[in-house]
């Protein structure tokens, strides 16, 4: 039973990182390369780097890339770095293919800045809620994201990339382009921080009602929903009321509260937001 589940979890890691890497590429090869924007990265350091001396692009990225991996081994454990793995290799593909079938976007450089931002910003986010980076400054903000905890990981990003570029100005002193690249930065550490805080959000309802046996019977028994159930006393009534307290996945908060409309329509419900949720059927304690 492991064993098949283990499979499902490696076979929606991969198509999602197969999704995602192609996101990030076509981002990258319609929008980003032909309008020259350096989105901040490894790419980015390693090119006004290699304009600094006599290695080349790839020499230096490789170099920067091998202690971000070993710490990543360390840090993460094999199972994220092998999906990193992955999706890097899955990433330069779809470029080196993306580069000989997609038609370059050159008309407005600032449209293109978003445009860019909004596909590599999503593409990226698949990729991090399955727990991988497309390597560079990715693993690095996931790597601090365990540091410093109570920021996110698309902030973490933004300041990491936005370092490069401020680097990258000094070396090639052209601020107008540095400009473009911080738009598609910014817009692509928002992208990816709607993505992931939206995988993580639900909704808490809070009903008050005097038919809480009814409703807990059909929120635990027909909807298999986990319910906490709180004494309360109406402050008006004085009389005994149940608070029945429950968290749902956005997809199922409407057909929830209509089945609890339907059994009691006195009931008094208020509904909150909760942006994390930890435990059996969310994101699980680690």
């Amino acid at each position: 039973m492991k064993m098949k589940q283990s499979a499902r979890v490696w076979a929606v890691d991969i198509l999602a990182i197969l999704a995602g890497s192609a996101l990030v590429a076509a981002g990258l090869v319609l929008f980003t390369i032909p309008n020259d924007i350096a989105p901040g990265g490894v790419s980015g350091l390693s090119t006004a780097l290699a304009f600094l001396t006599p290695l080349s692009v790839g020499i230096w990225s490789l170099i920067l890339n091998i202690p971000l991996v070993a710490l990543a081994w360390w840090r993460l454990g094999f199972r994220p770095l092998a999906r990193t793995i992955l999706a890097t290799l899955l990433l330069s593909a779809f470029i080196e293919l993306f580069l000989r079938i997609l038609p370059p976007y050159t008309n407005n450089i600032l449209l293109a800045s978003v445009l860019g931002g909004v596909l590599c910003g999503a593409g990226m986010g698949v990729i991090f809620v399955r727990g991988a980076s497309t390597g560079g400054t990715d693993l690095i903000s996931l790597l601090l994201n365990r540091v410093f905890p109570n920021f996110s990981v698309g902030s973490l990003l933004l300041v990491v990339d936005a370092t490069v570029v401020v680097f990258a100005v000094c070396v090639f002193r052209n601020i107008e382009v540095a400009l473009y690249s911080i738009v598609t930065i910014f817009v692509t550490t928002r992208t990816i921080d709607a993505i992931m805080q939206g995988v993580d959000h639900a909704k808490v309802i809070y009903i008050v009602t005097e038919r809480g046996d009814d409703i807990l019977a059909l929120l635990a028994g027909e909807l298999g929903r986990g319910v906490t159930v709180l004494q309360g006393r109406g402050g008006y009534t004085r009389r005994d009321k149940h608070v029945l307290m429950l968290v749902v996945r956005r997809n199922s908060f409407a057909q929830t509260l209509k089945s609890i409309k339907q059994t009691d329509k006195q009931a008094f419900i208020f509904v909150t937001n909760a942006s994390e949720v930890h435990g059996e059927g969310f994101k699980p304690m680690e």
